[in-house]
C-alpha cells in the first residue's frame, strides 16, 4: 500500500523582521519563510492554514523567545528536504553556535573541500529554514555580509540580536 502525500500546514507569525511564513509536515518544521519569497523556492506543495498546529505554535513560540533574546538554542523537530549536499551543509549550520559567525570557506572545510564555496552559498540560499537553521551566520570572508534570501538588512539585525545576547567571534576552523 502506497503511503499517503506529505500534507503540509501553515501560519504566519508577525516578527521583528516582519511577517514569517511557518510551515510544518507531520515530520517536523519543514520552512520558515520571509514575507514575499518565493514559496516555490521550497519545492514543498501548497500547504494548508491551521493557526493551531502544536508544531507551529511551539516553533512560533521559540521564535518569539529568540527574538526576546531568551533563547539561543531551537529545539524542534526538523523536515528538511534537499539535496545530499544541501543537506550536508544545512546540517552543519546547525552546528555553528548562537552568536559566531563563520565564512563560506571555513564552511566549506568543514564539509571537506575548500574549493565548495561557490555550492555552499548556493546551499545556503534554498536554505527554507531560515534563522532556526542558521544561515545569517555565514559571511564574506573579509567579514562582510553577503548573499542573504532575508535580504542583508535582515542578516545584520539578526547578528546584532545574537552580539547583543552574546559578543559574537569568527569561528573560522
Amino acid at each position: 500500500m502506497e503511503a499517503p502525500p506529505q500534507q503540509y500546514v501553515y501560519k504566519d507569525m508577525p516578527s521583528p523582521l516582519g511577517e514569517l511564513l511557518l510551515i510544518a509536515s507531520r515530520s517536523g518544521l519543514a520552512a520558515v519563510l520571509w514575507d514575499g519569497a518565493e514559496y516555490q523556492r521550497t519545492k514543498m506543495p501548497g500547504a494548508q492554514k491551521d493557526d493551531q498546529h502544536p508544531l507551529l505554535l511551539k516553533a512560533e513560540q521559540q521564535l518569539k523567545e529568540y527574538f526576546a533574546k531568551t533563547r539561543t538554542v531551537f529545539d524542534l523537530p526538523l523536515d528538511l528536504k534537499g539535496t545530499e549536499f544541501q543537506l550536508r551543509v544545512w546540517t552543519a549550520l546547525l552546528e555553528i553556535p548562537f552568536g559566531v559567525t563563520k565564512t563560506y570557506g571555513a564552511l566549506a572545510r568543514v564539509l571537506g573541500d575548500s574549493k565548495a564555496i561557490r555550492a555552499v552559498g548556493g546551499a545556503l540560499n534554498k536554505n527554507p529554514v531560515a534563522i532556526i537553521v542558521p544561515c545569517h551566520r555565514v559571511i564574506g570572508a573579509s567579514g562582510q555580509l553577503v548573499g542573504f534570501a532575508g535580504g542583508l538588512h535582515n542578516k545584520s539585525m539578526l547578528l546584532q540580536l545574537e552580539k547583543s545576547s552574546r559578543a559574537p567571534t569568527l569561528f573560522d576552523d
